[in-house]
């Protein structure tokens, strides 16, 4: 990877990981840094970040084909907003995206075949493509709940935006997490 690599920190967060529905909530987060050197130390600046809920309604722009609000669907909608946020830059740096889902990672390469969220999956892995041409990019596994500033940073946007409150600082810890 080139030395200009920016890193994606991207995060999914879901209030109920069972019996999920289309009006279960989840949301989604990414932040983007230049600088950080991938050790986990949280190194490097903050030059972007975003967040949102996740979309199940198809009528709704932004739609990526979610079904359900699932911790899944948010760690893949996560990716797909960092990609297109990516296809907007006019930048030659190449890319590595962390995130703690495997999961989201493994479908969006395409190393893993999905058998749920089919239609998510399939747009998500054409957004890798699509950036792919452009730019070098890779997908690195994070361990989840580690103290990695920006990890957690992506964590907490999730957070806020599956709960609706973006008043909620960067600063909180969930419950149980401390």
């Amino acid at each position: 990877m080139a030395l200009d690599t920016i890193y994606i920190y991207v995060d999914g967060s879901c209030e109920e990981n069972r019996n999920v529905t289309s009006e279960t909530p989840a949301g989604w987060g990414f932040c983007v840094i230049n600088g950080d050197n991938g050790l986990g130390r949280g190194h490097g600046d903050l030059i972007y970040e975003e967040s949102g809920k996740v979309i199940t309604n198809g009528e709704v722009e932004f739609f990526l084909g979610a079904e359900v609000g699932s911790n899944n669907t948010a760690e893949l909608s996560a990716i797909a907003h960092a990609l297109r946020w990516l296809l907007q830059q006019n930048s030659d740096s190449g890319v590595i995206i962390k995130g703690d889902s495997q999961y989201a990672m493994n479908i969006t390469t395409g190393k893993w075949k999905a058998k749920a969220n089919r239609n998510m999956a399939f747009r998500v892995q054409e957004l890798w493509k699509e950036v792919r041409c452009t730019m070098e990019i890779h997908c690195e596994h994070i361990k989840a709940h580690r103290g990695h500033r920006w990890n957690e940073r992506a964590d907490h946007l999730a957070f806020r935006a599956m709960k609706g409150d973006s008043a909620l600082p960067l600063q909180f810890w969930k419950p149980g997490k401390r």
